[in-house]
């Protein structure tokens, strides 16, 4: 899907949903200063270079209990997806940002790595952390962070709307592809961690 949207952003004429993304920018145009902002810039922050410290931190937590199974889970998908899947794409489509963005961005618009990694890492730490009954309430804060992130991203006119819906989608697929790739392993780790063998 993020794929197909990025072909079309290819070509010479502006694609079809252009004037979506100008009149949200427009709607997002607010100040510089202010509660809206300070929270737009600590979650830029956050989903910046020092927000892999979260991702590499659980992957590396998992490890030193044993379960190196589900850190290489979200090592996978919260941090070498990112360089597998949007730099890639991000190239491939070089797609010029909104003007005056209000924080330093890099080229590339298109697919937002900051929603992408947010993403991958709300569902693998939701698959590695809790139980599937418990998983509900995380997925209720997950969607609202990843939300305030679409919004933080557009907010601070470093991306258009269609580039964080595009990071939603790619990070949401790129992470159940490798969720049933590694269902193998995480299922055995489950039957060590019964077992009180997770070393084996």
């Amino acid at each position: 899907m993020a794929l197909s949207v990025g072909l079309l952003l290819g070509g010479e004429r502006p694609p079809f949903f252009q004037a979506l993304d100008d009149s949200w920018a427009q709607w997002m145009d607010g100040g510089r200063s202010g509660a809206a902002a300070d929270l737009a810039h600590a979650l830029d922050r956050l989903g910046g270079p020092p927000g892999m410290i979260i991702p590499l931190a659980l992957a590396g937590g998992l490890c030193v209990y044993g379960r190196w199974r589900s850190g290489l889970f979200v090592f996978a998908a919260a941090v070498a997806a990112n360089v597998l899947v949007v730099l890639p794409l991000k190239s491939m489509v070089d797609r010029p940002r909104p003007p005056h963005p209000l924080v330093l961005v890099n080229d590339g618009s298109y697919p937002s790595g900051q929603v992408f990694t947010t993403v991958t890492l709300v569902i693998a730490a939701g698959v590695v952390l809790f139980p599937p009954r418990a998983r509900r309430w995380w997925w209720l804060f997950g969607a609202l962070y990843v939300a305030a992130m679409m919004w933080s991203r557009t907010w601070l006119h470093a991306q258009w709307l269609s580039d964080v819906v595009a990071g939603a989608l790619a990070g949401g697929g790129t992470c159940l592809l490798l969720q049933r790739s590694f269902a193998r392993l995480l299922e055995r780790e489950a039957v060590l961690a019964a077992e009180n063998r997770l070393w084996l």
